[in-house]
């Protein structure tokens, strides 16, 4: 029978699990064994026996998980120690940010690991239903803006009092990805006004069909990638994308940054003369600041106040700042794609060689680096 194992998450600051009871179920019924380390979904309210209810078997050490398990799903990348005790020819899941973690895809290879980085699955109409990257996304554009209102020293709703009018809190969102799109909506639901910006004039659209305002800028030309991730803008068009969004960051309450470059360091899209324009009191929400930041002074894990009194806020992990529900999105991202990828028959993992899914995600395999992105010439 082949086996699964989900281990307990070894970065501090990581809340969720790669299973849920309801994914354990599933992979149940699949004809996989299940196996689950003590603990492993304490941080995210989900306690061992949830787990041994929906069929799991608890394993109080990570070793014999790893010793027995043909497929390992996991959230963060593993660490040496664990890549050590990885089963030769098993497969491993998890996001492995294979652009900057060369040594570790090797180290996979060498060990004959099959290993699927969840961050490259394709965003096309078939893969959606697994593509956590999108998932955990909209989960962290809902909480930057929670986070913001619960920082706030003024509310956000317009509201009628007998003291008078108070005016709706203003919101700017830079980057109308999955996470802008999220939190857009979320703010909007919260009484906000909202503003919005994007390199890629394609979706003003949909900025407008939840009720903001879209900030035009003419960077000429810009568009985007066949991932449907915005291109990276020339320092010409950074300068004058800056001076423009300025003027909706000196009118804003909170501004949330969502601009990410797959696979590179974030872009620095507010510098300190934007700060200066910014009101005092007024939130920034920095979601990239886990791969370099978008904005200039803020800190992983820490809110920073600037001269002026502008409070930059770089929350570590905000994809797992509500854990409870962030793993049971992934963990059913990881169900769909076993499932999309099992045969019944053999109860096994099919490796089809000309799947476009698996050739978008599959990194190494049969002691290769199979990932045209990232194989040697000799490979």
């Amino acid at each position: 029978m082949t086996c699964f194992f989900t281990p307990c998450e070894s970065h501090p600051a990581e809340t969720r699990a790669a299973v849920s009871p309801a994914s354990v179920g599933k992979l149940k019924e699949l004809g996989l064994e299940v196996l689950v380390q003590a603990g492993a979904g304490r941080k995210s309210d989900y306690e061992d026996p949830e787990y041994e209810k929906a069929g799991a078997e608890i394993v109080s050490d990570a070793a014999d998980g790893y010793g027995r398990a043909d497929i390992v799903a996991r959230v963060r990348k593993p660490e040496s120690a664990e890549l050590e005790q990885l089963r030769p020819g098993s497969l491993h899941l998890s996001f492995l940010d294979p652009f900057n973690e060369k040594d570790l895809i090797a180290g996979l290879a060498k060990r004959e690991i099959a290993a699927i980085s969840m961050e490259m699955i394709p965003r096309t109409t078939l893969a959606q239903k697994m593509d956590a990257l999108s998932s955990q996304a909209n989960l962290a554009g809902y909480a930057a803006v929670m986070m913001a209102a619960d920082r706030m020293r003024k509310i956000l709703p317009m509201m009628m009092t007998p003291s008078g009018t108070i005016s709706p809190a203003r919101f700017f969102i830079i980057g109308v990805g999955v996470a802008g799109l999220q939190a857009i909506a979320t703010a909007k639901r919260l009484g906000a006004r909202v503003e919005a910006f994007d390199t890629r004039p394609v979706v003003e659209e949909q900025v407008k069909s939840l009720g903001a305002k879209f900030v035009k800028v003419d960077l000429g030309d810009t568009g985007q990638t066949d991932q449907g991730y915005a291109k990276e803008l020339t320092p010409e068009q950074l300068e004058k994308q800056r001076l423009e969004m300025a003027k909706a960051c000196a009118r804003a309450d909170v501004v949330v940054t969502t601009a990410k470059l797959f696979g590179r360091k974030a872009p620095q899209i507010l510098n300190r003369e934007v700060l200066l324009q910014m009101q005092p009191g007024s939130l920034v929400v920095d979601l990239a600041v886990e791969s370099g930041g978008n904005v200039e002074g803020s800190k992983l894990g820490e809110e920073v106040v600037t001269d002026n009194g502008v409070r930059l806020i770089g929350p570590e992990n905000l994809e797992g700042y509500y854990p409870k529900d962030a793993t049971l999105m992934l963990a059913a991202n990881f169900y769909n794609l076993i499932e999309h990828f099992w045969n019944r028959e053999t109860k096994t993992f099919d490796f089809r060689e000309d799947d476009e899914i698996l050739k978008g995600c599959l990194i190494t395999r049969n002691g290769r680096i199979v990932h045209e992105k990232f194989r040697q010439p000799s490979n």
